[in-house]
């Protein structure tokens, strides 16, 4: 196997619980990385503290003021020195083969745009499989695969630097989705690679999850921009995707007219009928019941999937 060099990247907010998991599991790699650059994106409790208790000259912390995870992204990628760019969130955990798999992938798929594999869900009620390819390789079409399997999520995904030097960066303002942005950009020029190994534990439990009030968005970025009506029939099933599973959360967190909006736009969607007739009944719930109703029937789908992503 030849040698490559892997800059991991941690965007870090208010995880003062989990963040000393993940920086464990990230040393403990069979195939240790070049650096561990953790950028600290304005947390208010002892996160950076914990960060800093690591006595581990791979570990490096840049603080910024919070600007969101999308732009913590981007300040670790600028700073970051490999020759690929593996994303951990600050509330997973690798199991200690996952640079060595992605490090044999690049071995025996070159000139990917983006290598992943598949993963644990880690919920209260027990630790489950995720929904993903069962076949190692190039990816036939990445987005008709990411409308049935996860294909790739944020901290199973290694990104050759060169990509984002090619493509930009994650989309800064994104609340939600900027990962799926940035696949949206990679997927549409560069093969990607998958291993069904999982490699990862995905957690539904850490601290500090999204808000339940519904804070719009401040971005010049819209995954409507990729949308072409005579283009890629999946590529146009996969924005609908995205948007519409956007759309139902902030809908349920009182953003009627960006539910109404998505409603409106992706009306078009053949393969995610269910999605869109979902969010055109929960735009139509009277806002005192959306939030609940939303959550009951999440928790119905979890029990009965046993996915819950």
């Amino acid at each position: 196997m030849k040698p490559y060099t892997f800059s991991v990247i941690v965007p870090l907010y208010n995880k003062q619980n989990e963040i000393g998991d993940t920086l464990r599991s990230i040393l403990a790699q069979r195939y240790l990385p070049l650096e561990v650059v953790v950028v600290n994106d304005g947390s208010t409790d002892g996160s950076a503290d914990v960060v800093r208790s690591f006595d581990s000259p791979l570990i490096r912390l840049i603080t910024q003021p919070n600007a969101g995870e999308c732009a913590a992204r981007n300040r670790a990628i600028a700073e970051a020195r490999g020759e690929y760019l593996a994303l951990l969130d600050a509330d997973d955990t690798w199991d200690p083969g996952y640079l060595e798999e992605i490090a044999r992938l690049i071995d025996r798929y070159p000139g990917c745009g983006m290598y992943s594999t598949a993963f644990h869900i880690v919920s209260r009620e027990g630790v489950f499989p995720s929904h993903s390819p069962k076949e190692e390789g190039v990816v036939d079409n990445f987005f008709r695969q990411s409308l049935n399997y996860y294909v790739s999520i944020p901290s199973t995904s290694t990104i050759p630097a060169f990509v984002f030097k090619e493509v930009g960066g994650f989309p800064e303002g994104m609340r939600m989705g900027g990962d799926q942005y940035m696949w949206v950009k990679i997927a549409r020029r560069y093969p990607v690679c998958f291993s069904p190994k999982r490699l990862l534990n995905y957690s539904l439990v850490a601290s500090n999850r999204s808000a339940a009030i519904y804070t719009p968005e401040s971005t010049p970025y819209s995954f409507r921009e990729f949308y072409d009506p005579q283009g890629d029939f999946y590529l146009n099933e996969y924005l609908a995707r995205v948007e519409l599973g956007k759309a139902l959360t902030l809908s349920a967190k009182g953003g009627t007219e960006v539910g109404r909006s998505a409603e409106r736009f992706y009306r078009y969607t053949r393969c995610n009928r269910r999605a869109w007739y979902k969010l055109w009944v929960l735009n139509r719930i009277p806002m005192p019941l959306r939030a609940w109703v939303f959550r009951q029937y999440n928790r119905l789908a979890w029990k009965l999937a046993k996915k819950g992503l």
